[in-house]
């Protein structure tokens, strides 16, 4: 008898349950952490969709340049980058990181 009414008061204080404390920690780390950064990943695809030449941007190993071409090399978008004047290379379009066209035109 003295099981039974320590069951049924357990079940009352819904929230001291650790199952609903870690669904809600998830929750909660879901909107602040995981969210924000999947947006922030569709944007950065979004504007490797878009690039195009004579756009200047920044690479993630911090090389800043200006797009000269775009091209399709064994299934891979190679984008030729012209670092100095004559100075070309080549580099993975995943690895452009930011358009900084906008911050040249402020100058």
């Amino acid at each position: 008898m003295l099981f039974l009414q320590a069951q049924a008061g357990g079940s009352a204080s819904l929230l001291s349950s650790p199952i609903v404390m870690l669904v809600l920690m998830f929750v909660i780390m879901w909107f602040f952490m995981i969210r924000p950064q999947r947006k922030q990943q569709k944007a950065i695809e979004a504007f490797r969709n878009s690039l195009s030449a004579g756009q200047q941007v920044v690479t993630s190993g911090g090389i800043y340049g200006t797009v000269k071409d775009i091209i399709n090399e064994n299934g891979r978008q190679i984008v030729v980058l012209e670092i100095a004047t004559g100075v070309k290379i080549k580099i993975d379009k995943s690895s452009i990181f930011a358009d900084m066209s906008a911050n040249a035109q402020q100058k």
